[in-house]
C-alpha cells in the first residue's frame, strides 16, 4: 500500500520555483533525459518526479510537473515526523516565497525596481518599487 499523497498547485514556473526552494534552504535534485528521479517514503517505497525536494535523510517531497501546475507528491507522515514540516506548511511557504519570486519577476518585465521587501511579523511581505 502507497502512503504517497499528491497536492495540486497552481505553480507554473519553475524557474520560480527553484528560487522559492534555494530562499526556504531545501536542495532538490531534478530528472534529467539520463536519469530518473525518484522520491523516496515509508519503507523505502519510491515514486517517480520530475524534482525531488530533500526533506531528510528518508522521505523527500517530489515535484510532479503537468500542463496545470506543479503537484507535490509525498509520504507527509515521513517529512513531518523527520523534518517537522506539515503538508499544509510546506505547501504555504513555498507557494508564498514562488508567488514573491513570480510578482518581483512579473514587475520587473513592466520596467519597476524593487526598491525595500519587508517581512512583517504575520508573514506577510510588503514591496515598495519604483518605475523610473
Amino acid at each position: 500500500m502507497s502512503h504517497f499523497t499528491s497536492v495540486k498547485t497552481q505553480i507554473k514556473d519553475i524557474v520560480c520555483l527553484k528560487l522559492a526552494l534555494k530562499d526556504l534552504g531545501y536542495a532538490f535534485t531534478e530528472a534529467t533525459v539520463e536519469e530518473k528521479c525518484y522520491v523516496r517514503g515509508y519503507q523505502k517505497q519510491k515514486t517517480e518526479a520530475d524534482m525531488v525536494i530533500h526533506m531528510s535523510k528518508t522521505y523527500d517531497v517530489g515535484v510532479k510537473i503537468t500542463a496545470k501546475g506543479v503537484q507535490f507528491v509525498a509520504d507527509w507522515w515521513g517529512v513531518e515526523v523527520t523534518r517537522g514540516v506539515t503538508e499544509q506548511e510546506f505547501v504555504r511557504l513555498v507557494t508564498q516565497k514562488y508567488a514573491q519570486h513570480k510578482v518581483k519577476q512579473e514587475l520587473q518585465k513592466r520596467g519597476y525596481t524593487l526598491a525595500t521587501e519587508e517581512v512583517k511579523e504575520d508573514q506577510s511581505v510588503h514591496l515598495r518599487l519604483k518605475k523610473f
